[in-house]
């Protein structure tokens, strides 16, 4: 797999850079629709929105420079070296969570009020995740272990993908591939659901912590690159949490939430 989609000489320009990019276009698309539709403060949210993506990176990166803090610091370098993969999206959760929180705090923003720009940042995160993932395929990296051609086959893998991750004459289960279906599935059940009257601030965030820890959860079973705390798998301890955690915003959701259609909080 060739990691290079454009090289000009003086500089490459790497598929998984291209990724990230699409993917932050894509999910900042579909935030604005979204907000657009609910006739929210535009420019509030698009200011915010720019230090949520910022801090999200630096979150994702330094998360992940931390469960290799060896290697970093064996080799200082790598750090900024994002294009060779490297990114945690638990730990742009969080730095985009916190940077949430920061910057509605500061502009006085009432709970409901972050709650919901909260749900609507969701649109764009999932999306960007089914983006992202594809930069783990272009890198050779994120996979499962090993496998055949011909169960891939019959569980109906696209051949570019099979021959993608036929890596050093092996077959591996292409993990980035089966979590950007089923976040794409989350992304489905987010829309639909999105426009229900009955629908409470905090349900959007609530319902895509719970699916993506799921997805996750059993995705990382099968991946052989786990950032690990010990003997236990970093993200299935982080997907149990949050798992909690969304049901813990549901169940206050239902009881307290302001209704998420409506015009103003």
């Amino acid at each position: 797999m060739n990691r290079v989609a454009l090289d000009l000489g003086f500089i490459k320009i790497y598929w998984y850079s291209i990724t990230m990019l699409l993917g932050v276009v894509l999910g900042g698309s579909i935030t604005y629709l979204e907000l657009k539709r609910l006739k929210l403060d535009k420019e509030y949210f698009f200011n915010m929105l720019f230090y949520v993506i910022i801090f999200g990176f630096l979150g994702a990166r330094l998360y992940y420079v931390l469960f290799n803090l060896d290697y970093y610091l064996a080799n200082p370098t790598e750090i900024l070296a994002i294009w060779n993969g490297g990114l945690a999206i638990h730990g742009g959760i969080i730095g985009g969570v916190i940077t949430i929180l920061v910057y509605s705090k500061k502009h006085n923003k009432k709970i409901n009020e972050i709650i919901k720009y909260m749900d609507i940042c969701t649109f764009g995160l999932i999306l960007g995740q089914i983006i992202g993932r594809w930069g783990n395929f272009f890198n050779s990296e994120a996979h499962g272990g090993e496998t055949t051609r011909l169960f891939l086959e019959k569980i109906h893998i696209p051949s570019f993908i099979i021959n993608g991750m036929y890596i050093n004459g092996i077959y591996y289960h292409p993990t980035f591939f089966y979590e950007s279906i089923l976040n794409l599935i989350g992304l489905i059940i987010l829309l639909l659901v999105r426009k229900n009257k009955n629908l409470k601030n905090g349900m959007i965030l609530a319902i895509y912590l719970i699916w993506y820890s799921i997805v996750r959860f059993f995705i990382e079973a099968l991946r052989t690159d786990s950032l690990m705390l010990g003997t236990l798998k970093m993200a299935q301890v982080i997907s149990i949490i949050l798992f909690i955690v969304g049901i813990i915003i549901f169940i206050i959701s239902l009881k307290k939430g302001n209704y998420y259609n409506e015009r103003k909080n």
